[in-house]
């Protein structure tokens, strides 16, 4: 029957709702003569009964008008129940008002008692068919606990009450005072008691929804949810619910800024912004994972333009529209110019800064793949030295007052091509800067950044969500951490710093144990690793062995007597330098065993210079492997290779 009803149409569930007002108002108001003239069986006279039908008729036509109709009874809220209201105080005055105009007993009580009786029975028949209606949603929907009892946390749990996946049945609160309180009609639980909360409430999913100036220490309130074994995922933050990107009940998995709990960065914004603002700004390798951060970053500081140099069309393409559209949101008034070029093509990025008047490049394009790198030995080179030494070259050319490289902790004493390479272009920029004083050269040196291409929390997500195993390298490596917003606002703040030649390097705060967080992030997707001791756990664990060029911990400098700035997230290395004319050599050498694809030349010239570089293994490159110097030796004898001086 009552299947019947919800399969209605919606005009003739309308038409049920008219007939079943009409006979809970009538009802009513038989009952509140009932009540006010003690009679048990009291039978209205003529003149009351006319009273009644015309109040009970004014009273159908207050509730269409206030649209009482129109709402859905399942998603009634707040609002339905004040529209009843409204018309039950109208439907009462009408009463009162037909009875002294039609002389007709009506006692001063009765539209009082009629009154509340009205309101109980009309919004009680709807509380009754919704609560009818979403019983059976709530016994199919998953049971969750929301933690966080505070602003967010209700918004969280109304949301999911609408919602066909959640159903909200607890709340963890972080405050004892709360425990054993009801919001909207749902329990809360202590921290402390949320095992009996999971297992009272047979809960399966745990949803963070702290409030944004709660203070509190997510590193820590997740090692105590760790040991539940159940989903932990996360809302999102209060800046994306305002600018619109997400809404409140987009559940998503932990990103890694939860897992690591850093404390957020607090840059000098006005330094920033005066180095900024109204300038030419270009940055290469734009559509990379720091590049594009930079790029969003840079906009919001209103430089006059935003030159985007980047190799791929698509991440181009992407980035620019990003920012197009930002832009024109947030009326910024920057000109953004795209353009495709490598930085190996010096005349390109001349042309481009001169075209533009570009006044401060942030040099971001790099190949950053160790084994990668390692396995295309020449192309590393080619684009993270030679790249770099064009790049700034051309900003020299062009009077471009600021450069600021981009390197990496893995220049520090490297031991793969990669880090000697991003070492050598430290270099190749002091030597300029020796060379001459109209471009202000700095780097900045730090080390993972989170959610980068080839980050491994998203590699590790997504082999969890495949059933394992979690491939880790090896159980003592370690990694410093850093979130592309939180490095790409101290790069903008140390790059304002530089005065010539210095190499900045940013606090990372404290090493990371790959093997621990992959097991952070098998507890908290709800699972178990599977061990010798717990054979019966999801996940298991495997180590795949160092790569080639891969070292077990990551350092930041060469040396051990840093110099502070004015920033106490970023420090200042005192380290060796070249010359100016023996960087040159180093250029012609590199380059000669570059055009001639000799990979052991170009290691043993890496290994000349004082990059520290240290290789744990002989050389990987695949080409060279597999053609050796044969290959080479053809090549160059067909004539194929010039040498392009530098002198």
């Amino acid at each position: 029957m009552f299947e019947k009803f919800l399969n209605l149409s919606r005009v003739n569930k309308r038409l049920v709702s008219v007939f079943a007002d009409v006979v809970v108002l009538f009802f009513a108001l038989w009952a509140a003569f009932s009540l006010r003239l003690e009679q048990q069986f009291w039978v209205p006279d003529q003149g009351q009964l006319i009273v009644s039908a015309l109040t009970v008729v004014f009273t159908i036509a207050v509730f269409i008008k206030l649209g009482l109709y129109r709402a859905v009874v399942r998603y009634l809220s707040d609002r339905a129940f004040i529209t009843v209201i409204s018309g039950v105080v109208i439907s009462a005055v009408t009463l009162i008002l037909l009875g002294y105009w039609l002389e007709v007993l009506v006692p001063r009580s009765v539209p009082i008692i009629y009154g509340a009786l009205a309101f109980i029975f009309v919004s009680g028949t709807r509380m009754t068919v919704r609560m009818l209606v979403n019983r059976p949603r709530h016994r199919n929907k998953e049971f969750v606990a929301i933690v966080g009892a505070g602003e967010t946390g209700l918004q969280l749990a109304n949301a999911l009450d609408q919602g066909t996946e959640y159903h909200p049945s607890a709340f963890i609160s972080l405050l004892k005072a709360n425990h054993r309180a009801l919001i909207n009609g749902i329990p809360v639980y202590d921290i402390s008691h949320i095992d009996r909360a999971v297992k009272d409430h047979r809960i399966k999913r745990l949803l963070l929804a702290l409030d944004a100036n709660s203070g509190i220490d997510r590193k820590r309130l997740l090692r105590k949810l760790e040991h539940l074994a159940i989903p932990v995922q996360t809302v999102p933050t209060m800046s994306e619910l305002v600018a619109g990107q997400a809404r409140i009940n987009d559940i998503r998995d932990l990103e890694i800024e939860d897992l690591l709990g850093r404390d957020p960065v607090q840059p000098d914004n006005a330094q920033v912004a005066a180095s900024l603002y109204g300038k030419s700004v270009m940055v290469t390798g734009a559509g990379g994972s720091i590049g594009s951060e930079l790029c969003r970053q840079i906009i919001q500081h209103r430089p006059s333009r935003l030159v985007l140099f980047e190799q791929s069309e698509f991440s181009l393409y992407a980035i620019e529209r990003e920012l197009q559209a930002l832009n024109r949101i947030e009326g910024l008034g920057v000109e953004i110019h795209p353009l495709l070029g490598s930085v190996t093509h010096r005349r390109r990025c001349e042309a481009a800064m001169r075209s533009f008047g570009v006044e401060t490049v942030y040099h971001a394009a790099a190949y950053k793949h160790v084994p990668l790198v390692e396995h295309n030995i020449i192309e590393g080179v080619q684009n993270n030295v030679f790249g770099t030494f064009h790049v700034a070259e051309a900003a020299i050319a062009c009077g471009v007052k600021r450069f600021v490289l981009i390197s990496t902790d893995k220049a520090v004493r490297p031991t793969n091509v990669m880090g000697a390479s991003k070492r050598m272009a430290e270099l190749v920029l002091q030597g300029l800067a020796q060379r001459q004083s109209g471009t202000v050269f700095s780097m900045v040196r730090f080390g993972n950044v989170l959610g980068s291409s080839g980050s491994v929390v998203p590699l590790f997500r997504d082999q969890i969500k495949d059933g394992g195993p979690v491939t880790v390298t090896h159980p003592d490596i370690i990694r410093y951490f850093m979130t592309i917003p939180e490095a790409s606002q101290l790069v903008l703040q140390a790059g304002s710093m530089g005065q010539g030649g210095e190499v900045f390097v940013l606090d990372m705060g404290e090493p990371v144990k790959i093997a621990d967080l992959a097991r952070k992030m098998i507890h908290l997707m709800g699972l178990i690793e599977k061990t010798d001791e717990n054979p019966q756990g999801d996940i298991e664990i495997i180590f795949s062995g160092l790569r080639p060029g891969e070292k077990l911990y990551e350092e930041l400098l060469i040396g051990d007597d840093p110099q502070g700035t004015s920033h106490p997230r970023i420090m200042m290395a005192r380290e060796v330098s070249m010359p100016w004319d023996k960087v040159e050599m180093t250029l012609n050498r590199l380059m000669r065993a570059s055009q001639e694809f000799d990979c052991q030349q170009v290691v043993e010239v890496l290994r000349s210079t004082p990059t520290g570089y240290a290789p744990n293994g002989g050389v990987e490159d695949l080409v060279w492997l597999n053609g050796g110097s044969s290959s080479v030796k053809m090549v160059v004898e067909e004539g194929v290779v010039r040498r392009l001086p530098f002198s």
